[in-house]
């Protein structure tokens, strides 16, 4: 699927409030409901519109402590990333989880209540996942920047693209 410019306008006002109807949504992109509704169907259908959520505050959900955590596996064979991956996935307090180069194997993005919930969490959880060799945190002080919003292209981009491509 070919993104026009209509289709990122979608795309950046989905990003920002996915609470939009369909008529508030075809309002802000110039289109009347009914291709507006096709659109978003269709960007739907091709996976540039994965989910929507809605997200919520972690302070005041008693979700205070923002820890990055590094960890090296005694080996990085298949089946034991694959074993990582599967235990991992299954803590909630986990909220992103990487395979990474250089030091460590996977650097994971954890929230928790406080530091007793942070020792559970690695001694009762983490650390009993076999394989692993190391677990290194880093606490976050302070929340700098945080977004969910991808990129999207404005229009220029697009074009340009287009051009270089020789579709223009």
């Amino acid at each position: 699927m070919e993104l026009d410019a209509i289709d990122l306008k979608i795309l950046r006002e989905l990003q920002a409030d996915a609470r939009l109807t369909n008529v508030e949504l075809a309002s802000r992109v110039n289109l009347s409901p009914s291709p507006c509704l096709a659109r978003v169907k269709a960007l739907e259908a091709a996976g540039y519109i994965r989910q929507r959520v809605t997200l919520l505050d972690p302070s005041k959900l008693g979700l205070h402590i923002n820890v990055f955590i590094h960890v090296t596996l005694e080996n990085q064979n298949r089946d034991g990333l694959d074993a990582f991956e599967a235990a991992v996935t299954a803590l909630p307090n986990v909220m992103e989880c990487y395979l990474m180069s250089g030091d460590a194997d996977y650097l994971l993005r954890v929230m928790v209540s406080d530091m007793s919930a942070y020792e559970t969490l690695i001694t009762d959880r983490l650390s009993r996942i076999p394989g692993i060799r190391n677990i290194r945190s880093s606490f976050a002080l302070k929340q700098v920047m945080y977004t969910t919003a991808i990129p999207v292209p404005d229009t220029t981009d697009a074009s340009a693209k287009s051009e270089k491509s020789g579709d223009a």
